[in-house]
């Protein structure tokens, strides 16, 4: 992603931050990103996030809901369902190489990744795109 992109984080207590990304990597324990309210630049730590979804607008739809099916979107890559700690669930397209093996990519190993990019099924969904944070799921399908 981009500096300035538009991303909405959400923590693991179920908080929001609305923001532009300055500073974020796949694998950095940090994500950089100016408060879109107050403009102040917060450096928050991945592991206190559930995930960072990157949208196309702050405020959304209210009455749009968001589809869980994969029927009417052009394939782009695994199709996955990922389960989260909360019980929410995403559907989606996992975007790049699975990353992990044989499944088990939750359980903490030396070169454990912090999460991975879902891409939603949704296509008329907000969300550009999603960075799952590891830590907080319980559960990722590959839906084959």
């Amino acid at each position: 992603m981009h500096e300035n992109d538009k991303a909405v984080l959400r923590f693991n207590d179920g908080k929001l931050l609305k923001g532009y990304i300055r500073e974020f990597a796949p694998d950095s324990d940090v994500v950089t990103v100016k408060d879109a309210e107050t403009e102040e630049v917060l450096s928050v730590n991945i592991h206190r996030l559930k995930a960072v979804f990157f949208v196309k607008s702050f405020d959304g739809d209210s009455r749009h809901r968001e589809k869980k099916s994969y029927a009417a979107t052009k394939p782009k890559g695994n199709r996955i369902f990922v389960k989260f700690k909360d019980r929410e669930d995403l559907v989606g397209f996992l975007e790049g190489l699975l990353p992990w093996e044989k499944g088990f990519f939750l359980s903490r190993h030396e070169n454990a990744q912090k999460g991975f990019f879902l891409l939603p099924a949704d296509e008329d969904s907000n969300n550009i795109k999603a960075f799952v944070i590891a830590t907080s799921v319980i559960d990722v399908t590959v839906i084959p």
